[in-house]
């Protein structure tokens, strides 16, 4: 009974072996009737799974070492975890912690950590650390974080560009974080080059607001360029309840009188990529805003702007702008990006009126002295004599650090006595090469078409002037000096090209070499100006009395043109052929010191009583000049009429006076070419002798006397 009793108990264990084994061969079976791919799959998949579990009941704590040394030797930094480590899937997202965690700096930056927290607690997108260009992280929690954002001296290095420490700086790429929560968190930023710290905070609060989760507040201050600044804002997280909620930034900047105002929805806490912000800044000088960004722009009156802002790439794009800068407007979009690792400036911007006053500082001029003093506000005085050039350098440094390719357009311009409209404008900036090509204008029913190119490259800048006028209307142009549009039909047309060096515009013009031309066809002029101008007072009397006042003058064809040698320009030459007369200056001015010294004769075609023909002198300077009628010719010619007055009769002394008619008519094809003095022909043919060499000379031959040229010296170039 006993010996039954065993035999049923081993015969009732047996069978679950026998069960258990039949089933393993079953398995194996089933398993080897598997194509070997699917075996090759799914024994991955397990492997997978095995890693998984391990890590999942671990939490990978035991990574820990491997962590800091594989880490750390990639980053080559120093990577270190002093309290609790955890590394896991949870259950797909990565689950990193790690608590008293700290990454190291390089040799030459200021702080010696580039990032440490008591507690870093993230979720990671497994996907984004494989095939994304910027790592995902769902959720983000910093606890006595610090980060230190730093930049070397030289430019050439930056703290955050991980790996080889010899490689040069690269921009800093933020993860892409939807949710985070920060309690006592700083970010601290240092550029030498841009003059640029910042130190910010950052802090969690419960949002008021029942569709968000969380208030991330930020605040700091900072200063650029020796000029503090602070920053606040707030950025609240959707609550998880709410679908596709959207991250809603509120944030100011300010920095004295100047705010920009920033508010709208981020799809993540850092994702800035399809943002929906709006912009308003507004401030006493648009410059001052541009500082922030490390670019130069001229200086402008109060402004306000408004616009569209989202980033769409490596763009943040400022669409829908509109606003205005002193009396302005302005309106248009603006893009800013850093292909590599360098500002560009892309604009199409478009004014409807521009204010005079507002274009001043374009110029290198004080809007505010404009303002107030109207024209004599662009004067100033330097060693006790008036100067009109301006002398506000081109900041070299600053257009060094970016580059721009802008568009702007004006249609009209807000000004007593400037006859300007349809301003056009490409600007480039390509590594300090300032291009204004074409710089083009309507003026007083002709066009001016202009090429300069301000090469910043080297020192000293070089800028180089090209400047085209197409016919133009006399009687418009000339309105404002008395000139009647009415019996006037003559037109003139000129050019400027000259190359000069410094960084302000009257340094150029007064190291300027080069050649300005100013033609007149033939055409009509009304007569009492050019009679007037001749001061032929026979003509002009005669004239007078037989009713004939407005009746025009022909001009055949005229030439005033200057070349420019070490910013001293000298008739080269002076021409004007008339139906009656052929005017002739000589002499010069100059762009050192902006004085004047000219002399303008005209000689008559036929008999003239009481003609001077004597020169009149133009001197003084660009911004006060004075006109010599009483020429010493002239005087002299006086005295010999009171000589012959008192030996003859009265009507000998009118002798002294008379135009003997001699005057040689002029060829027009050398003047219609612009070309120099000694180019020039009589009517015949025959070189002319009467125009000068292209000198400063005010004599026929060009020369001079010793005494004319020290004092052309003296007041052209300052040599005493």
């Amino acid at each position: 009974m006993v010996d039954s009793d065993v035999h049923i108990t081993e015969h009732a264990a047996a069978a679950p072996r026998a069960g258990y084994r039949a089933h393993a061969t079953a398995l194996r079976e089933r398993w080897r009737r598997l194509p070997w791919p699917v075996r090759f799959l799914l024994a991955i998949i397990g492997f997978l799974f095995a890693i998984w579990l391990i890590l999942f009941i671990t939490k990978g704590r035991f990574l820990k070492g491997s962590f800091e040394q594989i880490v750390g030797k990639r980053l080559q930094r120093e990577v270190r975890v002093e309290g609790d480590f955890q590394l896991y899937f949870a259950p797909i997202s990565i689950k990193f912690l790690a608590e008293k965690a700290r990454i190291g700096n390089l040799p030459w930056a200021s702080q010696p950590a580039l990032f440490r927290a008591d507690l870093i607690d993230a979720r990671i997108a497994p996907l984004s650390l494989l095939f994304a260009d910027k790592v995902r992280l769902p959720w983000l929690e910093l606890r006595n974080g610090a980060v230190d954002l730093e930049w070397s001296r030289d430019h050439r290095h930056n703290t955050w560009t991980l790996g080889d420490p010899n490689v040069e700086g690269k921009p800093m790429v933020f993860p892409l974080i939807t949710q985070a929560k920060l309690a006592g968190t700083t970010l601290r930023y240092r550029d030498p080059r841009m003059q640029l710290n910042a130190d910010i905070g950052f802090e969690t609060v419960r949002a008021r607001d029942t569709r968000f989760a969380s208030d991330v507040r930020l605040s700091g201050t900072g200063r650029m360029r020796d000029k503090p600044f602070t920053l606040k804002g707030s950025l609240l997280s959707p609550n998880a309840t709410v679908s596709r909620g959207k991250n809603s930034l509120q944030m100011r900047a300010q920095a004295g009188a100047t705010i920009v105002d920033v508010a709208g929805t981020l799809r993540g806490a850092t994702e800035l990529e399809g943002s929906d912000l709006r912009l308003v800044t507004r401030g006493p000088n648009l410059s001052l805003l541009f500082d922030f960004l490390g670019a130069a722009i001229p200086d402008t009156r109060p402004y306000r702007f408004t616009s569209a802002l989202t980033k769409v790439g490596e763009e943040w794009r400022f669409t829908h702008l509109k606003g205005r800068f002193g009396a302005s407007d302005l309106a248009g979009s603006f893009t800013a990006s850093l292909p590599n690792n360098r500002l560009l400036l892309k604009a199409d911007l478009a004014t409807q009126t521009l204010d005079i006053v507002d274009a001043a500082p374009f110029f290198g001029y004080d809007p505010d002295k404009i303002e107030k003093q109207g024209a004599a506000g662009a004067i100033e005085t330097v060693q006790g004599t008036p100067r009109l050039l301006p002398d506000a350098p081109l900041r070299v440094e600053a257009i060094r650090n970016f580059d721009a390719n802008v568009s702007y357009s004006v249609k009209r311009v807000r000004a007593q006595h400037v006859p300007i409209s349809a301003i056009a404008l490409t600007l480039k900036l390509d590594r300090s090469l300032l291009t204004l090509s074409p710089l083009s204008f309507d003026m007083s029913g002709g066009h001016v078409a202009s090429d300069i190119e301000i090469n910043a490259r080297g020192a000293p800048v070089k800028t180089s002037y090209d400047i085209h006028m197409a016919p133009t209307p006399m009687g418009t142009l000339l309105a404002r000096w008395g000139v009647e549009q009415s019996g006037t039909t003559g037109t003139i047309k000129g050019r400027v090209q000259m190359t000069g060096l410094g960084d302000t515009l009257h340094d150029s013009l007064a190291t300027a070499n080069g050649r300005i031309a100013v033609i007149l066809p033939a055409g009509s002029m009304w007569a009492r100006n050019v009679q007037l101008s001749e001061l032929d007072v026979g003509t002009f009397v005669t004239k007078m009395f037989s009713g004939k006042l407005k009746q025009p003058v022909e001009i055949n064809c005229g030439l005033i043109a200057f070349t420019v040698r070490n910013g001293v320009a000298a008739a080269d030459p002076i021409l004007i052929d008339t139906k009656k007369n052929v005017m002739i200056g000589r002499g010069g001015f100059s762009f050192r010191n902006e004085s004047l010294d000219l002399a303008f004769r005209a000689d008559g075609k036929k008999i003239s009583l009481f003609s001077g023909q004597s020169p009149i002198g133009i001197n003084g300077y660009f911004a006060r000049p004075g006109i010599n009628v009483v020429s010493p010719e002239l005087l002299t010619r006086g005295g010999a009429a009171l000589a012959l007055g008192v030996v003859g009769t009265p009507i000998a002394s009118l002798l002294a006076f008379v135009d003997s008619g001699d005057a040689k008519g002029a060829a027009c094809g050398p003047i219609l070419a612009g070309a120099s003095a000694q180019a020039q022909r009589t009517k015949r043919g025959a070189p002319r002798d009467d125009v000068g060499r292209g000198t400063t000379a005010k004599d026929e031959k060009g020369r001079g006397s010793k005494g004319e040229q020290k004092r052309q010296d003296k007041k052209f170039l300052g040599i005493f």
